[in-house]
């Protein structure tokens, strides 16, 4: 097996790596051994671009990892090994589908040691009786380098030049496990110390997302969903020429089509909307993902890996837009706090609120303030109890949870008071705790009951995407709007 170091980094003719295409898999596109197959295909198409492969964990890896971790931290040994050995099982069995021979027994063999090695630690979890970030770090990691050597075994089998790439020697990060940030110079230094020379000979590199390594070597992950944000940082480092994320969808939907089977691809979008509608729930992009893309104006694109012919979604730098909503979305499991001061309601006690909520790693998604109350909205009620508690004497605090948030997103939407007007038409009926039009221009949000929000999120798309606008009519609304990569974000 050729793997790549930090090693080969002083080769002649150092430096830029050129032009090159970044290519993300997600779990379904290699969840078994004919979806791995499909994206053999994919990158040969794609050689003369100079393919980079991210590649995340098989699908459900990551979670049952999570799973047997736990399970050996709360003394469910038997259960941590059982899930484990599923594990093993089917890598074993996806590798048995793909090769053959001596390549087949190799990778088998090296699973088994991986494996091994990961009875192991958790047997130290259920010894220690934790499972602290950093041990999580150590187990989840795993899932991507696994998937990684099957999809570089596949691509040799198949005649391609690829190379294995620990992206722990490339992507450098701080030591904030399980969530952990990029030193962007170390990155991108290192980015091209090790996948500059393997362009620039022909070769494919091949590497794991979702994890790094501090600068003395602890692994560390970029937090779920992060193998998005490793292609987005891969691209950036390497001045990409684009990014393609590859998913099992045709692209980024007018809304969820298991909420709205009539949902429509949206053809082009800005970084910005991707963005937005990321963090209000949507679930085919990790929210931070696109923030090395954006500030390196590289063009990212979700394509479909079962469906490889469709066009896909484009998001680009900056969009001219005509104020066309472009898609609905939820984020359940929302709690609105309300906040009423005991005396009166000051600056020092707004201060106060958010010092007690940093301290407490509350992250706050919006918030309404009046004369005489604050409301804010949390993504769960942990720890509640305890601010409530610090906070007495200046204010009493009580919360609703099983909320959630419905949001329309578009450019420039909140100019457009007509749209509020719709949206206000559509749902008149269900009861709207908050409505925010947010510190951006791009979304207009309800905030309801969870029992009602896959109705309101039903009724919001009907009204203004079903019907009368059909995939064609949003794409050339889209081509009409001219969308355009137009400099570096900033």
């Amino acid at each position: 097996m050729r793997q790549a170091g930090l090693s080969g980094s002083s080769e002649p003719g150092g430096g830029a790596a050129g032009e090159c295409l970044v290519m993300k898999f997600g779990g379904t596109s290699v969840q078994d051994a004919s979806a791995i197959r499909r994206l053999c295909q994919l990158v040969k198409r794609t050689l003369p671009q100079r393919p980079v492969l991210v590649i995340s964990a098989l699908a459900k890896v990551t979670d049952q990892l999570m799973n047997a971790g736990w399970a050996a931290a709360q003394g469910h040994l038997d259960a941590a090994r059982e899930i484990l050995q599923v594990l093993h099982q089917r890598h074993k069995a996806v590798a048995t589908g793909l090769l053959s021979g001596d390549e087949c027994s190799r990778l088998c063999n090296e699973f088994a040691r991986e494996f091994d090695a990961l009875a192991a630690v958790s047997s130290r979890l259920a010894w220690e009786k934790a499972f602290p970030p950093h041990a999580q770090d150590q187990l989840l990691g795993v899932g991507e380098s696994l998937s990684s050597k099957l999809v570089h075994a596949a691509l040799r089998s198949v005649g391609l030049d690829a190379v294995l790439v620990d992206a722990r020697q490339c992507i450098v990060t701080d030591a904030a496990h399980t969530r952990a940030t990029p030193l962007w110079d170390d990155t991108n230094e290192h980015l091209q110390a090790v996948i500059g020379p393997l362009l620039r000979s022909g070769q494919t590199p091949v590497m794991g997302g979702f994890v790094g390594a501090t600068r003395d070597g602890m692994p560390t992950t970029l937090g779920r969903g992060g193998s998005d944000f490793s292609a987005s940082i891969v691209g950036a480092g390497l001045h990409a020429t684009r990014i393609e994320i590859w998913t099992d969808v045709d692209g980024i939907m007018t809304t969820d089509p298991a909420l709205c089977p009539d949902a429509r691809r949206v053809a082009r979008m800005s970084f910005d909307e991707a963005a937005e509608l990321a963090y209000f729930g949507a679930k085919v992009l990790h929210p931070a993902t696109l923030v090395p893309a954006m500030r390196s104006n590289v063009p990212v694109w979700v394509l479909n890996s079962r469906n490889p012919d469709c066009a896909g979604t484009e998001i680009v730098a900056h969009c001219e837009t005509d104020g066309r909503a472009k898609a609905v979305t939820m984020k359940p499991g929302v709690a609105i706090v309300d906040i009423e001061p005991v005396r009166w309601f000051a600056p020092e006690l707004l201060r106060e609120v958010f010092d007690v909520f940093e301290r407490h790693q509350h992250s706050l998604e919006l918030l309404s303030a009046s004369r005489g109350s604050l409301a804010l909205l949390v993504s769960s009620v942990t720890g509640l109890p305890s601010i409530a508690e610090e906070l007495k004497g200046l204010a009493n605090v009580r919360w609703e949870n099983h909320k959630a948030l419905v949001c329309l997103v578009g450019e420039q939407i909140r100019r457009r008071p007509e749209l509020a007007s719709q949206a206000f038409r559509a749902i008149g009926d269900i009861d709207v705790r908050m409505i925010c039009q947010g510190a951006s221009e791009r979304n207009i949000s309800f905030l309801v009951d969870e029992s009602r929000a896959v109705e309101a999120v039903q009724r919001l798309h009907r009204s203004f995407f079903s019907g009368a606008m059909s995939e064609t009519a949003i794409e050339a609304s889209s081509s009409q709007a001219m969308c355009q990569a137009e400099g570096a974000w900033q």
